[in-house]
């Protein structure tokens, strides 16, 4: 399954700049794990040290939230989009 991944900015560093990358992954997990393969640090910045999404990490596909689907374990089928968005906060 060939997914369309969205890399937010600050994240685009490890990504060679790119703000969007194909890749061939059937759940967000393996998603996740293939992204660390080709791009070192990856995984880290995203997940907890027990594999799981940082609290402070949105995931995405086609616009629905994985934490009202499957969290990781969320199936990917062919064309979907995958966004990540780091949440933001501060300000006055």
């Amino acid at each position: 399954m060939t997914v369309k991944v969205r890399i937010p900015t600050p994240l685009q560093k490890l990504t060679e700049d790119k703000a969007e990358i194909e890749v061939e992954a059937c759940s967000v997990a393996e998603l996740v794990e293939i992204l660390d393969e080709k791009f070192k640090g990856l995984k880290e910045r995203i997940c907890e040290d027990n594999g799981k999404i940082r609290r402070f990490i949105n995931i995405y596909v086609n616009n629905e939230d994985i934490r009202f689907l499957e969290n990781e374990r969320t199936k990917l089928e062919d064309k979907d989009e995958v966004s990540i968005i780091p949440a933001i906060a501060g300000g006055r």
